[in-house]
C-alpha cells in the first residue's frame, strides 16, 4: 500500500484495494492506522477520500535505522578486533 502511495498520486480506497485480496474495509482500516501514525493524509474529493504518502515519518525511521546500523557495525568491528587480537 505504501509503495502504491509512494508514486505521489493521491489514491482512493477502491484503487488501493484493486488487484489485492483485501476488502475496501480492510484497506480503510490500514489507512486509518497509517493516518493516525502520520504516514498518510487524506482529503475528500466528492464522495471519495484520497490518500497521499507523508514521507517525513519514513525519513525519520530511515535515519534512526541508519544510526542503529552504524552502532551495530562499530560494535561488531570491536568484537572482531577483540576476538582476533
Amino acid at each position: 500500500m505504501l509503495a502504491t502511495l509512494a508514486n505521489g498520486e493521491p489514491q482512493s480506497i477502491s484503487r488501493l484495494a484493486a488487484g489485492t485480496d483485501l476488502t475496501r474495509q480492510a484497506v480503510t482500516k490500514h489507512l486509518r492506522v497509517l493516518e493516525d501514525a502520520g504516514m498518510v493524509r487524506s482529503h475528500r474529493v466528492g464522495r471519495e477520500s484520497r490518500f497521499t504518502l507523508e514521507p517525513k515519518p519514513l525519513d525519520d525511521i530511515r535515519a534512526y535505522l541508519d544510526t542503529v546500523s552504524r552502532q551495530w557495525d562499530d560494535a561488531l568491528a570491536r568484537l572482531k578486533a577483540f576476538a582476533e587480537g
